[in-house]
């Protein structure tokens, strides 16, 4: 499917056209991400247990997550470069106040209570990281040289511990992603990163080590499920029965008995994907698929439409964290790896998740409707 600027078949009626480009926003995308938000209050109402009151949160959610995204695509994205650094040094600090006072729940501690309102860090270091890359690789010639990757990597690998040490390794393995993201399109080959890939695995014993108790356990599980399958292999087994039943056309909507009759835990957050494909079968999954396609490919356009080296660095690299992003979620609930704890991009039952991904794709926008060369 061609996925074109203004012109094509995503053409709204031209007020409302007119609308969201002195809004600077981009059509495409913003039909794909809004058909996403509307399939998240459908597969809600199901994993909800039809709670009007989850649909209501999730909908105040939404429509404050498109007003961040609005308010940051008529940023400049020159404004974007100038405060990157900036933005990623409040990240650090964040998090290192998270380390020493943040608050605790379901046996982490990853939020700050600023008494009005409560938030995660974490979900900053997202953006701010591959903005922070991008803007150090983009006044440098590329691919980078060792002197420059070596400095990357460290500004890669301090929240990523900081993060981990929460502990939150989901997130830790996003923020991960969005700085090698980054990497990659900066002109990295293929068997650099293999090496490095290689070079990780063979760490794996010293990984180990530091890794806490539910972690290990929850590596053993995915290697192994039905070792223990009413305590930590439960989630995934019954993943695997919700995804099975589900057939080629699905139960049909409101059909999924793995999620009605309680079998399936976290039915409206990590595990949704799982409540889809029971209700809508593998047609279903096909199709929620194609639109997750859509969105990465007009990412990846807006990027190669770039004219610049720090737009196109940090537009890639955020379609790369939201491939990132199904890619583990999926992989995950389908049982190819282990639970660390990431949610399904714009469908899973979630404020900061939302907010943080409608953010990046604010600052998509912003690349794209502002078309001019950035100053170095």
């Amino acid at each position: 499917m061609k996925i074109e600027t203004h012109h094509d078949q995503f053409e709204p009626p031209s007020f409302i056209g007119t609308l969201l480009r002195k809004l600077h926003v981009d059509i495409p995308l913003f039909i794909c991400l809004s058909l996403a938000s509307l399939l998240s209050f459908v597969i809600l109402y199901s994993a909800g247990s039809q709670d009007m009151g989850v649909l209501n949160r999730q909908g105040a959610r939404i429509i404050l997550a498109f007003v961040f995204m609005i308010i940051l695509a008529h940023i400049d994205p020159y404004q974007f470069k100038r405060y990157s650094a900036l933005l990623f040094g409040i990240g650090l600090f964040l998090l290192l106040a998270v380390l020493l006072m943040g608050q605790t729940a379901l046996g982490a501690q990853r939020w700050l209570n600023l008494g009005f309102f409560r938030f995660q860090p974490s979900e900053m270091i997202k953006i701010t990281t591959p903005m922070t890359i991008a803007w150090y690789l983009s006044g440098h010639p590329l691919p980078p040289r060792p002197k420059q990757l070596l400095i990357a990597s460290i500004l890669i690998l301090v929240p990523t511990f900081l993060i981990a040490k929460q502990p939150d390794l989901g997130t830790a393995i996003l923020v991960a992603s969005s700085g090698a993201g980054v990497l990659f399109f900066a002109g990295l080959s293929w068997w650099f990163m293999t090496g490095i890939l290689a070079s990780l695995a063979a760490l794996t014993p010293v990984l180990w080590h530091f890794m806490h108790d539910y972690q290990r356990a929850r590596v053993r599980t995915f290697l192994n499920p039905e070792a223990d399958p009413l305590g930590r292999g439960y989630h995934i087994i019954q993943s695997k029965i919700a995804i099975g039943s589900g057939g080629i056309h699905g139960k049909g909507w409101l059909g999924s008995t793995q999620s009605e009759l309680d079998f399936l835990p976290e039915s409206s957050t990590d595990f949704i994907f799982a409540v889809f494909a029971e209700e809508f079968g593998l047609f279903g999954c096909l199709g929620l698929l194609f639109l997750y396609l859509l969105i990465i490919s007009r990412c990846l356009y807006i990027a190669s439409q770039t004219r610049d080296t720090y737009c196109r660095l940090l537009a890639s690299s955020l379609a790369f964290t939201f491939f990132v992003y199904v890619f583990v979620n999926i992989g995950m609930v389908i049982g190819v790896l282990p639970v660390v704890g990431v949610p399904l991009p714009l469908i899973s039952y979630g404020g900061t998740s939302i907010v943080t991904l409608l953010s990046g794709f604010g600052i998509l926008m912003s690349i794209h409707t502002h078309k001019k060369p950035l100053h170095h």
